[in-house]
């Protein structure tokens, strides 16, 4: 099976720092695979916020989460702050993918990399809704 490749944006006109906490780490001394996600989860949050919206309110509709895609790049140990960069890329009419990459703050040593499918739901009708062109435009 050929192994995953994630392909980034020239740009990411979004990022934070999240610092890794011990619930963050494995058995083997390092980020856990499962935290990752979480991790990546937060920082959608974040972007979210920082456009004015949630996860149930972006322009009178919500987002679900279709995918995700990964691939690690190195290990990441408590008390390391990440900081993850995302951009939004592959518009259609129901979604897009949020982009990303997760690097070690202060020396930029990158740790993953990945994306994850959105579409946007309308949780009154229960059923898929347009790409609102304003969320649209903050990426163009």
């Amino acid at each position: 099976m050929p192994r995953i490749r994630i392909d980034l944006p020239d740009r990411f006109p979004f990022s934070t720092t999240i610092p890794l906490l011990i619930s963050h780490i494995n058995y083997g001394n390092h980020l856990d695979n499962a935290q990752l996600l979480g991790i990546v989860s937060e920082a959608r949050l974040r972007l979210l916020k920082s456009l004015g919206y949630t996860e149930l309110d972006i322009e009178g509709v919500g987002i679900i989460v279709a995918d995700a895609a990964l691939q690690y790049r190195s290990e990441a140990f408590h008390g390391e702050s990440m900081r993850v960069e995302m951009a939004a890329s592959d518009f259609n009419a129901f979604g897009c993918d949020l982009v990303w990459r997760m690097s070690e703050a202060e020396g930029g040593r990158e740790v993953a990399r990945g994306k994850t499918g959105i579409v946007f739901f309308d949780y009154r009708t229960r059923s898929k809704a347009p790409t609102p062109a304003g969320f649209r435009a903050h990426f163009a």
